[in-house]
């Protein structure tokens, strides 16, 4: 893997670049849309590579119960079983520690999971979680980590941090060891450390000193006021090197993203379009809006009239209500491809506005039209 910073924007700390990657290269500032079980819920690979996507997300823990890693070893990775021929990167079953809490108990050597699926018992640990994102073959793997929400006590906080970065080092030792084999992918490690600034810097300190290839900022967006948020946002992101690529974890709506990368983030994922999309919440650059409402009925525009992706240009928004009233599967396919599109749209013109010194500019003015946009979002 290697990272070039193409540009800095002079007015804050945005910045675009180029990530090569086993399976080609990715243009950042990037948004990744999730396919947590190797496909991204009603789209296509088409779909995905027709909208301009350089890289996805996959689950590593949703993979193993299902098909199950001998059945992606014996396909020859994810990328030939799921027919995607760009880049996938994979959290380490870390978000399941946080999400599935009441089915796992954590202990120094791993996490033992109860399956949501079935009930049956199974073990992670670092090297596990790196030897199972080995055979899925993910161009990006995340160490396996131990996030705990806000309003988390301190004690909790030390104690998930001292595990998350024991954990480090042992999926790096096994990631090391995976490379003298052959596999080609990268480790990123991940801060952690609550909301507390002393914990974010140790944890920081660890990441840089572990001097994986890539460094993710974990533990965000779980429940925290959007003040704290941006606080913590950019608090973390001054701590970490400039020459690595930077990745946060679970953002999807355009003021979180554009926060992010006004602060120096690469890279960011959410299942929030598409599972938005699915229960007709649509994006304009004016707002979001549901579907479902009266007043579509006999509206005739596209969702958004200066959007240019094969949804807007072929279906009215009274076509689209009807589809989803009837509960036509059709309705979260179309719903899904545009607002993944407006978002890939929006980073990307994010990056023309960095290569031209005027992101800030860019910034104010999209979060000006969008409805429901927060002040503290919006910090100049």
């Amino acid at each position: 893997m290697k990272f070039t910073c193409t540009r800095r924007d002079a007015g804050c700390s945005a910045r675009s670049g180029i990530l090569a990657l086993p399976h080609g290269e990715v243009s950042t500032p990037a948004f990744m849309p999730v396919g947590t079980n190797g496909t991204v819920k009603a789209l296509t690979v088409d779909d995905l590579t027709e909208i301009g996507f350089e890289i996805i997300l996959s689950n590593t823990y949703h993979l193993y119960l299902r098909p199950g890693a001998e059945a992606l070893n014996a396909a020859g990775g994810l990328h030939r079983f799921m027919h995607w021929e760009r880049n996938i990167l994979t959290d380490s079953g870390g978000f399941q520690i946080f999400s599935l809490s009441a089915l796992r108990k954590i202990r120094p050597e791993g996490v033992w999971f109860q399956s949501h699926i079935d009930g049956s018992r199974h073990f992670f640990s670092p090297e596990k979680a790196v030897e199972i994102q080995a055979i899925i073959n993910s161009d990006i793997q995340m160490q396996l980590d131990v996030c705990n929400g806000w309003g988390s006590s301190r004690r909790d906080s030390e104690k998930a941090l001292a595990i998350t970065t024991e954990w480090l080092y042992r999926a790096k030792k096994a990631w090391e060891e995976k490379r003298a084999a052959g596999y080609a992918g990268a480790l990123f490690s991940i801060v952690q450390g609550n909301f507390f600034p002393d914990l974010r810097r140790q944890s920081a300190e660890s990441c840089v000193s572990a001097d994986t290839p890539g460094i993710a900022i974990g533990g965000l967006s779980v429940g925290e006021p959007a003040e704290a948020f941006c606080e913590t946002l950019a608090y973390t992101a001054d701590l970490l090197p400039q020459e690595k690529p930077r990745y946060v974890m679970g953002i999807g709506t355009p003021e979180y993203i554009l926060a992010a990368i006004e602060h120096g983030i690469d890279m960011f994922d959410c299942v929030l379009p598409t599972r938005e999309g699915r229960n007709g919440r649509v994006y304009t650059r004016s707002g979001p809006f549901a579907l479902k409402k009266s007043e579509n009925a006999r509206d005739f525009m596209p969702i958004d009239q200066m959007c240019t992706c094969k949804v807007c240009k072929s279906y009215s928004r009274a076509y689209l209500r009807h589809l989803f009233k009837t509960r036509e599967i059709l309705c979260s396919m179309l719903a899904s491809y545009h607002n993944l599109h407006f978002l890939n749209e929006l980073v990307r013109n994010a990056r023309s506005a960095i290569e031209a010194n005027q992101f800030m500019e860019f910034k104010k003015e999209f979060l000006s039209r969008y409805t429901g946009v927060r002040d503290e979002i919006n910090r100049e």
